[in-house]
């Protein structure tokens, strides 16, 4: 009785706003909800890059700007790939790039399996290392460059303390030949903890029955490392090589603040003669299609790695 009571007050009631729309299924009401942060989002990156492509095209100049805006075609393409200046700064970023990810990627997963160990104090030792991961760019730059001080900077005090070398003739930062290897050291000193959490969380995700598995199988430590630990975390080894390889080609303010691309031209990666191109010599269509071939560089190499990475995975 009491049912089929509710049920006719449930008829004669007249339905809700939420039970008119009650059709929609909840992935419709999901892409209704993320919707305008999406097409924000997609104007704030995606009409600077048309933009940009545009701009390539021309012989624009930014500080010219009522001069009437002219197509050259693909003359700003041919002229940045025949300029040897071009070829130097893309060596020295694919330099760069080579030696801070092979450094950082040893480094850091070095630390994740010591810290994966779970010795005492680990949890303190972790927050330590993720210290220089949590400063600012600008405030290593400034830190590193006092270090670096032949006369006063604790670096070159350091190294004379090991080498016997007057502390004088120890210019980090002025040196030829050490200049690079400074910008090295920093970015590895930095970005090393970033790497070290990703392959943290590889070696994390390793279910321990199949190391209880492999100690009944009677295999030693370093058999274990090789068939079971480094196999299973090499995922996440390339995941955090990814990921430092794309944020390293783009490497601008921690060589701006160290050197400024000097001493000379051996510090000037791609990033800084991109922006000496656009904002000093005001060549802002050259320049953006400079942007344009360094955008589709780092996308084909990401594209083509991440391919080789899905690869991996489905072993």
């Amino acid at each position: 009785m009491i049912d089929r009571a509710a049920g006719a007050l449930a008829e004669a009631t007249p339905l809700p706003m939420v039970a008119r729309v009650k059709g929609l299924s909840d992935r419709t009401v999901a892409w209704l909800f993320i919707a305008p942060t999406m097409l924000l989002l997609l104007a704030i990156n995606i009409f600077p890059l048309i933009w940009a492509i545009w701009l390539s095209f021309t012989n624009y100049r930014a500080n010219r700007p009522n001069e009437i805006i002219k197509n050259v075609g693909l003359s700003n393409y041919q002229r940045i790939l025949g300029d040897p200046e071009v070829w130097v700064a893309m060596q020295t970023t694919a330099t760069f790039v080579f030696w801070t990810i092979l450094f950082e990627t040893l480094i850091g997963f070095a630390l994740a399996y010591l810290i994966d160990r779970k010795f005492r104090g680990h949890a303190f030792w972790t927050t330590i290392i993720l210290i220089p991961m949590m400063l600012s760019p600008a405030v290593v730059g400034n830190f590193w460059k006092f270090l670096y001080q032949p006369q006063t900077g604790l670096f070159a005090y350091a190294v004379s303390f090991v080498t016997g070398i007057p502390n004088t003739s120890i210019d980090m930062l002025g040196n030829i030949g050490l200049a690079p290897w400074s910008i090295v050291i920093v970015d590895t000193w930095m970005w090393t903890p970033y790497v070290m959490l990703i392959c943290l969380a590889g070696l994390r995700s390793i279910p321990d029955y199949i190391y209880e598995a492999a100690e009944v199988d009677r295999a030693s430590p370093l058999r274990q490392f090789w068939s079971i630990t480094l196999p299973m975390a090499l995922p996440f080894i390339m995941l955090a090589v990814l990921f430092r390889g794309i944020e390293n080609f783009k490497m601008f303010d921690m060589v701006t603040l160290l050197t400024g691309g000097g001493p000379g031209s051996t510090t000037e990666v791609a990033s800084i003669t991109l922006k000496r191109g656009a904002f000093e010599s005001w060549r802002t269509g050259y320049s953006s299609a400079f942007a344009i071939i360094l955008f589709v560089a780092v996308f084909g190499l990401a594209n083509i790695y991440v391919k080789a990475l899905n690869k991996v995975k489905q072993r």
